[in-house]
């Protein structure tokens, strides 16, 4: 059987104060009253009934989750104890899903993008899981075709075009994961034709990349056995209390994708955003006359250029005199103003607010 995971535990400290501890991004009610996660889960439902989606999330954030997912079955909702990145989730689905279905294949999406028209993400996954069920050794990721040289995204170089039988896309053999790399490298891989972004999400059999995982990264063999052995047993719970936290915090990219030998890729051609900061929210919804973004439905801008203005309260008016190029984020207790060009520092500004005990704002 074919089944979906979505990683949903992200925090999304850059669109702070919208986004909290205990209230990340993907809840975010945003994008026309619908949630990033929300989204994500409408584009996946022409392919994959609820009971066979599975979302981790952080342990705070399940219950936000099935708020938002009411068609999702509550048991589907899987609570990380504590965040492991991605390779820790990602091992902890494959275990829980080869213990229900040992021929099951997976697809990997992330919560936080944004993917229009989600008919091209669709026809891909599709291409995914039909080529690995043929290549059952091999793990596939999905490339974005880069419309500018972005620095802020790690690259995928591909080659080798193939056109695999009852596919629609072709299939591209991948042969280096690149970091984010300087302007001058950005361009040159924007010119070549070669590199697509690196869109985080993923199709294999869960077997594969199971055993994929413990063989680059054996640490991780002893928790995940644990936890396998004890998923839907009354020892659930207590063996992902004791054993997920001494899995290793790493990424799928750093602990398997970068050393497999059988890794392919699809490009995807479409709208793409990494929804994680208030510069990606502008780039979502586009500016007004003046440039403004405005994420509000009641505000009042006079002679403004170039703002951001977000809130999700319907209710609340946010007025502006004569500014340029600042974000104005409200949220029922903490309002942020901040120089577009000084929003990288929000991650300082919060580290200010925990060493001075202002931690019920975050």
């Amino acid at each position: 059987m074919d089944y979906a995971v979505i990683m949903a535990g992200g925090t999304g400290k850059r669109l702070w104060p919208l986004s909290r501890r205990r209230r990340p991004k993907q809840v975010l009610r945003l994008l026309d009253g619908k949630t990033l996660l929300g989204s994500c889960f409408d584009r996946l439902r022409p392919l994959f009934d609820p009971d066979r989606v599975l979302v981790l999330t952080n342990v705070d954030y399940a219950d936000l989750v099935r708020q938002d997912l009411p068609e999702l079955p509550p048991d589907q909702v899987v609570a990380e104890p504590l965040v492991r990145d991605t390779c820790g989730a990602i091992g902890l689905a494959a275990a829980i899903l080869t213990k229900r279905d040992p021929d099951a294949a997976m697809a990997v999406m992330t919560a936080d993008q944004v993917i229009r028209p989600p008919e091209v993400l669709q026809r891909a996954v599709q291409d995914g899981l039909r080529f690995v069920r043929e290549h059952p050794q091999s793990l596939v990721t999905f490339g974005i075709k880069p419309t500018f040289a972005s620095t802020q995204l790690g690259y995928i170089k591909v080659a080798d075009p193939k056109v695999h039988p009852g596919c629609t896309n072709p299939i591209y053999q991948v042969e280096a994961f690149k970091e984010k790399p300087d302007a001058a490298t950005a361009q040159a891989y924007l010119e070549s034709g070669q590199y697509s972004w690196n869109s985080g999400m993923f199709v294999w059999k869960a077997q594969t990349i199971l055993d994929s995982i413990l063989r680059f990264l054996p640490q991780a063999k002893e928790p995940l056995a644990k936890i396998r052995d004890a998923w839907g047993t009354r020892r659930q719970a207590a063996a992902m209390q004791e054993w997920f936290p001494r899995l290793p915090k790493i990424s799928i990219d750093f602990a398997v994708m970068e050393k497999a030998s059988e890794v392919f890729a699809i490009k995807l051609d479409c709208q793409w955003l990494d929804m994680g900061s208030f510069a990606a929210l502008g780039q979502l919804i586009g500016g007004d006359a003046n440039n403004n973004v405005l994420a509000a439905k009641a505000r009042e801008l006079l002679d403004c250029k170039g703002m951001i203005v977000a809130t999700e309260d319907d209710g609340h008016l946010i007025a502006a005199i004569g500014m340029d190029n600042v974000i104005i984020a409200h949220s029922p207790d903490a309002t942020l103003v901040c120089p577009i060009g000084q929003a990288e520092r929000l991650k300082e500004l919060l580290d200010l607010m925990e060493r001075r005990g202002a931690t019920k704002y975050l």
